[in-house]
């Protein structure tokens, strides 16, 4: 090859380069402008999505009532495990969500629930107690006891608010 025939190679390179930059620059602009007008169209639901709420929307939207309801603490429970427990003692604290019309007799009962409870947590397996997956199952066998002692109606949920193992 002549050095004619390399520098017209080199020319050619130089001026193809400059042209791929110019496109390159070209493409991502273009690529801004579409994402932009894209986000905006689905911003202000141009695209059949869900708009930003308005002002309006959010202040005309149907507010319920909350249900009458009461709260009775319970006296804290602390339970002794077994002597082949990795925990020595479980520290039990719960409130019960009860009817606003029953609350002075779930009161009235507040020590046959306080035993039932104590019965109960002495009762299950340590291995129950320590596995965090079956507080839900816990809690539900204690709310049906407690329903079984202070009647049918009169306490709607079990609120733990304290379940720790020590």
């Amino acid at each position: 090859m002549s050095d004619a025939d390399i520098a017209a190679e080199v020319e050619e390179v130089e001026t193809s380069g400059k042209k791929s930059k110019k496109g390159l620059a070209i493409g991502l602009v273009g690529a801004l402008l579409l994402g932009g007008g894209g986000f905006y169209a689905a911003y202000v639901g141009m695209l059949g999505g869900q708009s930003a709420p308005q002002e309006e929307e959010v202040a005309a939207a149907d507010v319920h009532e909350l249900p009458a309801v009461s709260f009775v603490e319970l006296d804290p429970l602390v339970i002794s495990l077994g002597p082949n427990a990795r925990n020595r003692h479980l520290r039990f604290r719960a409130s019960l969500e009860v009817e606003p019309a029953y609350e002075e007799d779930v009161v009235k009962l507040k020590p046959r629930v306080v035993d039932v409870l104590n019965a109960y947590l002495r009762a299950v397996e340590t291995a129950m107690l320590e596995d965090p997956h079956s507080l839900v199952k816990l809690r539900a066998q204690m709310l049906r006891r407690i329903q079984l002692v202070s009647g049918e109606g009169r306490v709607r949920n079990l609120l733990i608010l304290e379940f720790v193992l020590n």
